[in-house]
């Protein structure tokens, strides 16, 4: 699904120098590789704040935790995404309220949204999924007019855009009130072992996270608040601040191998292609609302599981993002959930299949699995 080697070969250099450094200095924790890092990327994101931390899941609690969020709060989220999202909110004893998403982009349904929400909300955490944008303008107006915090999930967004009905353009991650992200090796921009982040251009909020990321000190052995002990640690930083520079080729390597995949399956009757918010294909050339994390197809009519087996037999990885509902996990079963809220949710778990997709997929490799799926689909 992704070839780290390939990419690891291109940067070899940068990399291991970096690391030696680290090595030779012994600046394990907290070293200036991770200041230069954060800095890096609050200049490419446009962003005040970036808090690095120990892992994208530790990322969205502390975002939660920073906004001082009570035990039976409510938060929306999607119900089609991974369990990350959902469990933090359980893990803090915050309310989980899991609502469908769009049937084109699989990002949180709008209209569900407003829905759910009750006097007992407190925030939305829209999930960027594949590699897109949520709605974020009409969550944003929700979250205007009834006072809720908008946590954006970015793990698999970052470098992606948003553009507003007026034209205006951000960064995914940089619209609502915090942001967390992975750096978990697979991302777009990922490190080699487990990394994350948050961002925020609220200076109050980025004290208060940066905190919580330290065992709840701003000086040593003065604990202000309650904390964790979650830090990106320096050799992860300098493959993070290595790769950086390249995100945007990377995203646009991505992009190219979107649109090579889409020719081959489009207008296909079995076979739906990737859609965005923004009613594009996300692979013009001016075009960054779609950094495809993920190249997720629908298929229709076609036993999916089956094709799953063929590519395998064909030593075609392939993955299903993502095959059970969080309302039907057994770590989040909840009467309040009418399972004919989820229809699209329980329809996409069924047709989606995420084929190989990473920033050294050859023209070779490309028309080989999409042969093979074909021929599959075609029967």
């Amino acid at each position: 699904m992704v070839d780290l080697q390939g990419q690891y070969k291109k940067i070899k250099n940068t990399v291991d120098t970096s690391i030696e450094e680290i090595l030779n200095t012994a600046t394990f924790v907290n070293g200036p590789i991770v200041h230069q890092f954060q800095k890096n990327l609050e200049d490419f994101l446009d962003v005040k704040h970036v808090i690095p931390c120990a892992n994208g899941t530790d990322a969205l609690q502390i975002a939660m935790m920073g906004l001082g969020l009570e035990q039976g709060d409510e938060v929306i989220t999607a119900d089609f995404t991974f369990a990350a999202t959902v469990e933090v909110i359980a893990l803090l004893k915050l309310t989980p309220v899991l609502v469908d998403v769009d049937p084109d982009n699989f990002n949180i349904d709008i209209d569900a949204i407003k829905k759910a929400i009750t006097p007992k909300t407190k925030a939305i955490v829209p999930v960027h999924l594949f590699g897109q944008c949520a709605n974020m303008e009409a969550i944003m107006e929700i979250a205007e007019e009834h006072n809720l915090y908008v946590i954006e999930d970015n793990a698999q967004a970052i470098g992606s855009s948003y553009k507003y009905s007026n034209g205006k353009k951000a960064k995914a991650g940089t619209i609502g009130h915090i942001a967390s992200t992975s750096f978990f090796p697979s991302k777009n921009l990922g490190c080699y072992g487990d990394g994350g982040a948050i961002f925020t251009n609220d200076d109050d909020l980025a004290h208060t996270i940066r905190g919580i990321v330290n065992h709840g000190m701003y000086k040593r052995y003065h604990h202000d608040v309650v904390g964790v002990n979650s830090r990106l640690d320096s050799i992860q930083a300098a493959v993070l601040d290595a790769k950086l520079p390249n995100l945007n080729a990377y995203n646009k390597s991505r992009q190219q191998a979107a649109q090579k995949y889409n020719l081959a399956f489009k207008n296909h009757p079995n076979i739906t292609i990737p859609k965005t918010v923004n009613g594009c294909e996300g692979v013009c050339d001016s075009c960054d609302c779609h950094v495809f994390h993920q190249y997720t197809l629908k298929i229709k009519n076609v036993d999916r599981d089956a094709l799953v087996k063929h590519l395998n037999d064909n030593e075609i990885p392939c993955g299903v993002y993502y095959p059970i509902p969080l309302h039907k996990q057994k770590a989040y079963l909840d009467e309040r959930y009418n399972d004919n809220d989820f229809k699209v949710t329980n329809q996409l778990v069924k047709e989606v299949i995420s084929l190989p997709m990473h920033t050294e997929l050859d023209d070779e490799q490309i028309n080989f699995i999409t042969s093979k799926v074909l021929e599959f689909v075609n029967g």
